[in-house]
């Protein structure tokens, strides 16, 4: 039997997934549920040793004879302390230790209980990652806590050897061992196809190959990501998914898809290959999270495991173009015909809400300031064109059909203003800025700068506040909703374009709208323009919602 503590337990299931079969072990209570565990794991052979000072060489020279991680556990307290130079040790000859030590909850750090110190981070720069499990409590939590151990198990290996420390804070009961066997975990593979193309082969291009109904997300990328022929000889085997801050060429309507067809399987993928950072769509998130009997994996320049979909597969080492290379060689271009009923599907209904998007014809709103902004524009193959956070890029994925820079790192809404105007300063071309108002007002000394010019334009949408709280179903609720929350306000740019030298230019109906945007698309200048269009936020949120509703698949 093993110990009742859940996050006691994912530790042990993945120390075995991921080849930890050596452990020294010394005393303590507050580490018994781990010690338990590790001497009733029959894949794992325990060594007790008192000394954590000596516990810590031990482990270190069972690792250099072995050649595989061991690991070396600790009670609370000052115990942990005690491994400091085997672990600073490990640091410098590259040797997997796993330090794993057992910790009193959080709360009760430094309220003169015993042995309560802060051990998170307390080996410092000695270890090459430091986790601090939850005790799960929850879907989330259990999910949180299984990424942690994979995270750390996977560094003591990664760039060369190293050691790694995993805390895991156990509340009482401690001696509680009532669980029959260990769970089942999900174990994430880290593979770098430059030195692994046997294994890439074998899981990855395994797994893509025999897949019927494969699918490739591509999230945020720079336009140096991909080069259209690795895309093409993907996308020929493969439905492919973006917005228009992922390739050259702008997104697709998915987002519109997912809404109309919700949990269909039929349009479920069976493999993933996700490619580059943070997707807007909050909808396609919840969608891979929900996928069932999906192989799920992420290419990362790093390593870094971003587990966006919570179950994830696992991840491939590399620059996109490379790696999308590398699997074309693996799979050999596997036979179109198999996934030819899965990618007409997609096509299908893709193309529908592409149509849709292009027939609605939204009343005056910040819809219909973007709409007609992008069909005057088109292909922007003489501009840059930056977006600000929250309801400008969501339209942006509507319409855009070219690639789109958005800060969408972090998703704050400060500095939107500034990196395009700051991208406008070293570039020949004319660079556009489509922004909310508070993105713009928050970041308007982004045009205190003696060095812009008339190549910089700016369309600002002003509805009085920030009209994405008005989305949120639930928030409508409190009183404190337009003061508090969306920053309700009746600010205008004209004065801040006056003391800037910005030439300003307004508009409050459709025709003034697009008689703005022609100018600012069209006019020479020497300085900056600026376009402020006046729109009210619960029209505009009565017309982004029934594009929505009006959507026929």
């Amino acid at each position: 039997m093993y110990s009742n503590k859940e996050n006691v337990n994912i530790l042990t299931s993945l120390l075995v997934a991921h080849g930890v079969h050596h452990a020294v072990c010394c005393p303590g209570s507050r580490n018994s549920p781990i010690v338990h565990n590790l001497n009733a794991c029959p894949d794992i052979a325990c060594y007790p040793v008192t000394d954590e000072r000596s516990a810590g060489f031990y482990a270190l020279g069972m690792s250099q004879c072995l050649q595989e991680p061991v690991v070396v556990c600790v009670t609370s307290g000052t115990a942990l302390l005690n491994l400091a130079p085997a672990v600073a040790e490990a640091c410098y000859q590259h040797i997997p230790l796993v330090v794993i030590s057992a910790d009193r909850p959080q709360a009760w750090i430094d309220q003169l209980d015993g042995q309560t110190l802060p051990q998170p981070d307390a080996l410092g720069r000695f270890v090459r990652k430091a986790v601090s499990l939850p005790e799960p409590h929850d879907k989330e939590t259990r999910w949180y806590c299984n990424r942690l151990v994979n995270e750390a198990l996977l560094e003591t290996r990664h760039h060369g050897d190293g050691p790694v420390h995993i805390n895991v804070p156990i509340s009482e009961p401690l001696f509680e061992y009532s669980t029959p066997q260990l769970p089942e975990e999900r174990s994430i593979c880290l593979l770098n196809p430059r030195s692994h193309k046997t294994l890439l082969s074998v899981e990855c291009a395994g797994q893509f190959f025999v897949s019927k109904k494969p699918m490739m997300i591509i999230g945020q990328m720079s336009t140096e990501g991909l080069i259209p022929e690795e895309l093409y000889l993907i996308s020929s085997c493969a439905v492919v998914l973006n917005e228009s801050l992922s390739v050259g060429n702008g997104g697709v309507n998915f987002d519109e898809v997912l809404y109309a067809l919700g949990e269909d399987h039929d349009y479920q993928p069976d493999f993933v290959l996700y490619l580059g950072d943070t997707m807007v769509s909050k909808r396609i998130k919840q969608w891979m999270r929900n996928l069932k009997d999906a192989h799920i994996w992420a290419v990362s320049e790093d390593g870094s495991i971003h587990d966006t979909s919570m179950q994830l597969y696992g991840v491939i080492e590399g620059h996109p173009a490379d790696v999308l290379e590398d699997l074309v060689e693996a799979i050999g271009m596997k036979a179109i015909q198999s996934v030819e009923s899965f990618k007409t599907r997609w096509e299908k209904v893709l193309q529908k809400a592409d149509k849709h998007a292009g027939k609605y014809q939204p009343d005056f709103s910040e819809m219909a300031v973007v709409k007609y902004f992008e069909e005057q524009l088109g292909t922007a193959e003489d501009c840059y064109v930056h977006y600000g956070n929250s309801s400008a890029i969501r339209l942006a994925n509507i319409y855009a059909r070219h690639y789109v820079y958005c800060n969408r790192g972090v998703n704050g809404i400060e500095g939107s203003l500034s990196t395009a105007a700051g991208f406008s300063c070293v570039s020949d071309q004319t660079v556009f800025c489509v922004i909310g108002d508070l993105s713009f007002f928050y970041d308007q000394n982004a045009l205190w700068n003696q060095d812009l010019r008339g190549n910089f334009r700016i369309l600002l949408l002003n509805n009085g506040k920030g009209g994405i709280f008005n989305m949120l179903k639930g928030l409508e609720q409190s009183p404190a909703r337009d003061k508090f929350v969306a920053a309700e306000h009746h600010t205008s740019a004209e004065g801040i374009c006056r003391q800037n030298g910005v030439a300003y230019m307004k508009a409050t109906n459709m025709e003034e709208m697009q008689k703005g945007i022609d100018t600012l698309l069209n006019t020479e200048s020497d300085c900056p323009m600026l376009l402020e269009v006046f729109t009210d936020a619960a029209e505009d949120e009565r017309v982004f919602k029934d594009y929505y509703k009006s959507l026929k698949i």
